[in-house]
């Protein structure tokens, strides 16, 4: 069984599925966004880059073909811290809306401090105050911030079991 998971999770397909995970979050995120018009609160936007170290560890790390094994036993280890913290941002999501815990003060959308008093009245006006304990959208009862944290959970273990196993028995980078 180590053979086997030695081989199939090396550490380069380890940190490429990684990303590919965290790019499809990603792109859900956005979509949800942009397409079903479902503005993000602060702790979304936080959220957003654990996925974006992950992605760009894994890049890094591999280096377009020329990861070297220690270049992407490293590239692991931060994927790891990466999705580790989506979990915990992701988490807390969810227990703030689930009310289980008091969200953070500020979970509303920044302004142009630069701009005078008739623009901010006019930019408050015009913002959506979006909060962190609305569920705008979920499924199986699960928010996208509980869905996220589970699937981060998945990131963390696929990119474990790629440090632990990968590249024994003579396979390092493929």
């Amino acid at each position: 069984m180590k053979h086997e998971l030695s081989v199939l999770l090396t550490p380069q397909r380890g940190l490429v599925t990684c990303a590919l995970i965290s790019t499809t979050l990603l792109a859900g995120a956005f979509l949800f966004e942009y397409v079903g018009d479902m503005a993000p609160c602060s702790l979304c936007i936080w959220q957003r880059w654990a996925h974006v170290l992950v992605i760009g560890c894994a890049v890094a790390s591999i280096g377009f073909g020329k990861g070297t094994p220690d270049r992407l036993r490293a590239g692991l280890i931060i994927t790891i811290i990466a999705a580790l913290s989506s979990v915990f941002i992701a988490g807390y999501h969810a227990g703030v809306e689930w009310q289980l815990w008091a969200g953070p003060g500020g979970c509303t959308t920044a302004f142009d401090t630069g701009a005078d008093a008739a623009d901010l009245v006019d930019s408050l006006l015009a913002t959506p105050v979006v909060r962190c304990d609305d569920v705008p959208w979920s499924l199986f009862g699960l928010s996208m911030a509980g869905w996220n944290m589970f699937v981060s959970v998945d990131i963390v273990a696929l990119a474990t079991l790629s440090f632990v196993f990968g590249g024994r028995f003579g396979h390092t980078t493929s």
